[in-house]
């Protein structure tokens, strides 16, 4: 394997069987989705937006390049920084689906941690 496999998808979306590890990385459980329909293997809420930038940014396109820049330095407090270490070493080692209820993906925390961890 070349590098992290790592790809981002809706929670919501049915498996795929090539999802590898699926892991949610949302601070809340998605509204309407039961657990057993999910399908996760892990639910890291340790590597999520503080609720306070998550409430700033509101999925404002024109405010996503500041989310990001914020939320990497927040990747850098201590228990986040596990957390994302954590799901690095999971896509060291086989795929790893990082799953999000955001239905913006391109311009989601999900999107930033695939770019970090493929970096």
């Amino acid at each position: 394997m070349a590098g992290p496999q790592v790809r981002i998808r809706r929670v919501y979306e049915d498996p795929e069987p090539d999802d590898g590890a699926r892991v949610l990385v949302d601070r809340v459980w998605p509204r309407g989705l039961a657990k057993a329909r999910a399908a996760i293997d892990e639910w890291c809420k340790d590597v999520a937006p503080s609720t306070e930038l998550r409430k700033w940014y509101g999925h404002d396109p024109g405010r996503f390049q500041e989310f990001a820049r914020r939320y990497r330095i927040e990747l850098e407090d201590r228990q986040r920084a596990q957390a994302f270490e954590h799901l690095r070493g999971l896509a060291e080692h086989r795929q790893l689906t990082v799953l999000t209820a955001t239905r913006e993906l391109a311009i989601s925390h999900a999107a930033v941690l695939e770019e970090l961890i493929r970096a």
